[in-house]
């Protein structure tokens, strides 16, 4: 049985060292390689044979080095709860989020800070490669994306005033934390964005990497009608991405988004390096959380990821006398400069809400239509403690959450379940999150609307 290849010889069936050709305008060839297929092995196969005008985001805002449970923890529960002393920042903004207490990241705490990040970030334990701690499985915001990121620009932007590259798509598989509000503004509303109404003409370069898509695509169509069926399974695998990068680029081409709040911002103005050796942490996450609100306003992206600071980080922050990881462990007492330190990052979690609650859409705001999770990588920072994890849930995912409330867990569940109900939220059916300890399989009825 013959398989015809435009622009290359006619054989009897792909081989190992096939690539898929097209042909572009003028005669240009393009070339993509295969993915290892079963027709490769043996002549025998398997015989396996969003309608809403508004989309869901996501939304993570990170800190590191914990909180103080018992500042943490507020008091009543339900409605009716009165804000602790490190949540009296955002005390004034309740009816934008939940707090979430009682609930454990049931991971095994075998690597101070690191089991927790990636316990509540993927829901795995640690993965070691050779001397490396690695997270075992994507990030929640990464399994999020996959889901809804596809129709936009950026299937997911990463960015934070001080956080490191805690996003992955898999083991050892960081995607790149953009520290610089200049070189955010810059990526989002640059050159290769379009504000409605502007008749800037898109780039010409986008219409020759689609054509150069499009003419692989077609190779790969022709070559899939002669496989079995589960070697078309692996090449949809092999070139969804490709198909992924496709639909961004006629985004690119195609008209803006018409969403009403939309518009090109203006670009952040002055320096942001650390005054006499203090990070500016505070100005820089505001001018960021500007720009990523007005970036799902114009739907450039609809799964964002705030590393506001990160693990073990030993930031000077205004009034400290020392580094934030190092005053957890050091400061005696009640460590009041952590405290306040808390506070401040809680601060900033509020400022986020305020951006994106200030653009109105719909009959609400973009913070409507978002789930956000805010959490930390321990819970207690002297101890490195698991239990008693600090979560917040704000936004209503479109309708789908309450909001307002602390949902006090009643048996220590897993944090897991947290992680199912956002992704529920947002409309992404799944059998689960995490492995192994930090599976769950089930949401919190108490936190869905």
């Amino acid at each position: 049985m013959a398989v015809v290849i435009k622009g290359a010889r006619r054989v009897d069936r792909p081989h190992r060292r096939h690539i898929l050709r097209g042909l572009l305008a003028g005669g240009a060839a393009v070339t993509v390689g295969l993915p290892g297929l079963d027709l490769f092995l043996s002549d025998n196969g398997d015989a396996r044979a969003d309608g809403g005008a508004i989309p869901p985001r996501f939304g993570l805002f990170f800190w590191g080095n914990g909180v103080h449970p018992d500042a943490w923890v507020p008091a009543g529960t339900g409605p009716d709860w009165t804000p602790s002393p490190q949540l009296e920042p955002i005390a004034h903004l309740r009816e934008l989020f939940t707090i979430v207490s009682g609930c454990d990241v049931k991971v095994p705490n075998l690597y101070p800070h690191g089991s927790g990040e990636k316990g509540i970030l993927s829901g795995a334990p640690v993965k070691v490669v050779g001397e490396v701690e690695t997270f075992a499985a994507p990030t929640i915001d990464q399994i999020i994306a996959a889901e809804i990121g596809g129709e936009t620009r950026f299937g997911s932007i990463e960015f934070g005033a001080e956080g490191g590259a805690l996003s992955h798509t898999g083991p050892n598989s960081p995607n790149p934390t953009e520290n610089s509000p200049h070189a955010l503004f810059e990526r989002i509303f640059g050159g290769g964005f379009r504000a409605p109404g502007e008749n800037t003409d898109p780039d010409p370069r986008i219409a020759l990497r689609r054509s150069v898509l499009d003419a692989v695509l077609a190779d790969a169509d022709a070559i899939s009608r002669r496989l079995g069926a589960r070697d078309r399974q692996r090449l949809e695998a092999h070139f969804e991405g490709i198909r992924t990068i496709e639909r961004r680029l006629a985004r690119l081409e195609a008209d803006p988004p018409q969403r009403l709040a939309c518009m090109r911002p203006e670009g952040p103005s002055g320096a942001f390096d650390p005054v006499e050796g203090r990070a500016q942490v505070s100005r820089k996450n505001r001018v960021m959380c500007d720009i990523i609100a007005m970036a799902l306003a114009c739907d450039q992206t609809r799964v964002f990821s705030n590393f506001i600071t990160q693990p073990v980080n030993n930031i000077l922050f205004e009034g400290a006398t020392a580094g934030h990881h190092q005053l957890t462990h050091d400061e005696p007492g009640e460590q009041p400069q952590v405290h306040t330190i808390v506070r401040h990052l809680v601060g900033e979690f509020g400022y986020l809400l305020e951006a994106l609650n200030g653009i109105p859409e719909g009959d609400g705001t973009v913070l409507d239509n978002c789930a956000i999770l805010g959490t930390t990588e321990i819970s207690y920072g002297r101890t490195h403690s698991l239990d008693e994890f600090p979560i917040l849930v704000a936004g209503r995912a479109g309708g789908t959450l309450r909001t307002g409330l602390h949902y006090r867990s009643p048996g220590r569940e897993n944090a897991s379940k947290v992680h199912v109900t956002l992704m529920r939220a947002l409309g992404i059916t799944t059998a689960g999150f995490g492995a192994d300890e930090g599976f769950a399989d089930e949401s919190i009825g108490a936190l869905e609307a």
